[in-house]
Formats: C-alpha cells, structure tokens, sequence
C-alpha cells in the first residue's frame, strides 16, 4: 500500500477513529479518578451513546424522524432478561415463557446478541409497513410502534410480568463493557454510512425523486437501515438491563424517548459526530441539573433547583439549538482531518476538494 493510498484510507476512517480514541480517554480518565456514582453515570451515558448512534444510523441517513427506536430498547432488554435472569423466580412468575428461556439460564453476550435479534426481527415485520410511508407519516407510525409495545409488554403478565419487575439480572455491566459495545456501535454504524446501501440512502434523503429516477429501491435501503438500526438498540437495551439488574416496562417509553432525541438533536442529527458530541454534551448538562437539584452549598447557604429543572433545562437547550444552530452543535459535520494546512493539497486528492481543520 503506497503512502497516498494510506493517507486517504487515514482520512476516511480518521472520524471514527477520533471518536473512540476520545471515548477511550474519557473512560480511562473517570473510572481511575472517580467514585462508584460517577462510574454509574459513566456506564448509562455509554449505553445511551450504543442507543444514540445506532437511531442516528436510520435518522441521520434516512431523514425520517423515528419516535419508536426505545420500543426496540425494551425488546432486547427484555429478551436478554429473560435469557439471564434465575431459573426458579422465572417458573414461578413468567410462565408463559418458551421452555428454552424458562428453564435455563444463558450467558451474557449470548443474551445480549439474542435481544438484537429479536428487536431486528420485529423490525423487519413493522418495517415492511413503515418504510413504505415518508415525513410525518412514518414518524406517526413509529410512534403507534411504540405505543403498541408499550400496551403490550405492560399487559402480558405471564410472559413480562406486566407492570411489576423482572428481578434477579445479573448487573454485570461497567464502564469498559459498555465502552466496548459503543465503539462496536460507532463502527458499524461508520461502515454502513460509507456502504453502497448508505449512500443511496442518503440520495433518497437529500432527494426522493430523483433517487427513484437512479433507481433506488427507497423501500429495501430504508429497510436494511431499519432493522440494522433496531439490532444495534436491541443490544443496548439488553445492555441497560444488565445495568440496572431490573426491567419495568415504563423505564422504556416517553421519558427515554425524549433524552435520546434530544441528544442527536443537540449534536446533529446528520452526523456520527454529532450522535457523540450530543450524548456527551446532555449527560454533562443532565448531571449539572441533577447536581443543583439536590442543592448546592455556597457561602454557608444551600441553593436548589425546583424538580424537574433537568426536563426543563433539556428543553430550553433544545429550543435555542433549534432557533441558532439547528444542525446541531457540530453543524452536522464529521470530525474534520486536522493534519491538512488551508489551500494545501492531500495526497492523491485535486486541491479543491481538500477540507481544511476548523
């Protein structure tokens, strides 16, 4: 491999690899200097970030606004649930389960890839309705996605336990396991963003029309994209629930729904980066909120926020990213190549086409 085929190979992954480099730093950093509550965050915040990225893998490159992506979350938490959690509290309390799931107990990475596979299996079958649909009506109908799995998964008792809790999983992710599936995340969702499939996508995107005159089959890449997207969120529910080490059914509905939206909103919801920099940059802002809200010591005297200052707060951040900076905090770009001088030319590249650092 020449020298100019390695720099462009470089330049093309530098994104992702940016990314994780920081992703890895940070985790490194808070888990050697920090507590147990800070390790906690730090692990929900990773988890999210799986969850994130994988719903900017069909918002970002779709352009359709999907309200149901936590359904998907609670099907694979769910799912690996039931793959983990004590035999003897299962056939005393879901006993609608599969024999195979009632009676045995399987390990955690099997568990973890069976809740993706579910989660991507259900999309598949809703998928087949939704992607045929564009705009507000495909976003409506995620949102009745949503809805239905909620009413459903709040009402089979012998199989969820209804409103009551699935006990007993094992909480056996930190830091560096959800660090793991985040950057398992980040990849694939670079990779299928690079893919033949993600750029027609994105053709049909920026331009339906015109994609379909390019013959593009808009319903097969939309679905391709869907049921990826809801493999990757299957896995971070399943993770979220061994992070817990208990599931109920309202944890995964309008609440989680909202946090996650907001963060690829605040980032940019047309770029990976973005899907990083909004997880980053919410959890940070949550944490403050959270911190004031349970009062704050200054000069001898305690100051608190109201309750539910951290929906608030979100939601003023929301609106002014909305107003001044609607593409989001990193104007829906990518991590830029840092090691290019303005007007000079890389290897192998016409200069016009070189993207000088900001």
């Amino acid at each position: 491999m020449n020298d100019g085929r390695l720099m462009r190979l470089a330049r093309e992954w530098w994104p992702v690899v940016s990314l994780g480099l920081a992703l890895v730093l940070i985790v490194a950093v808070v888990s050697g200097v920090g507590g147990d509550q800070t390790s906690v965050t730090l692990t929900e915040m990773l988890i999210r970030m799986v969850v994130v990225i994988a719903t900017y893998l069909f918002i970002g490159n779709s352009g359709i606004l999907s309200f149901g992506h936590v359904g998907f979350m609670c099907i694979g938490a769910y799912a690996a649930g039931w793959a983990t959690c004590n035999p003897a509290w299962k056939q005393l309390m879901l006993t609608g389960l599969p024999l195979f799931l009632r009676e045995e107990e399987y390990p955690f990475l099997l568990a973890v890839v069976g809740g993706g596979v579910l989660a991507a299996l259900v999309a598949l079958i809703v998928g087949f309705a939704i992607m045929r649909l564009s705009g507000i009506a495909a976003s409506i109908a995620t949102f009745a996605f949503l809805a239905i799995v909620n009413s459903v998964y709040s009402n089979w008792d012998s199989v969820t336990a209804g409103t009551s809790s699935i006990i007993g999983i094992p909480q056996v992710v930190g830091p560096w396991e959800a660090l793991t599936f985040a950057l398992i995340s980040l990849v694939a969702a670079f990779v299928f963003q690079r893919s033949r499939y993600g750029l027609m996508l994105k053709a049909s995107r920026d331009d339906e029309v015109a994609a379909k005159a390019s013959a593009v089959d808009i319903v097969k890449v939309r679905l391709i994209a869907f049921v990826a997207s809801a493999f990757l969120v299957g896995m971070g529910g399943a993770l979220y629930g061994h992070f817990l080490g208990v599931l109920t059914v309202d944890i995964f509905y309008m609440g989680l729904t909202f946090i996650t939206l907001s963060m690829l909103v605040v980032g940019g919801i047309g770029s990976l980066s973005g899907a990083v920099v909004g997880v980053l940059v919410v959890t940070l802002v949550v944490e403050v909120l959270r911190m004031f809200e349970a009062g704050v010591t200054i000069g001898g005297s305690k100051f608190a926020l109201p309750q539910g200052a951290q929906e608030i707060g979100l939601g003023v951040i929301m609106v002014l990213i909305l107003l001044f900076r609607p593409a989001g905090l990193t104007r829906s770009r990518e991590v830029p190549w840092p090691f290019v001088r303005r007007g000079a030319k890389p290897a192998g590249e016409p200069a016009e086409q070189a993207q000088p650092a900001e």
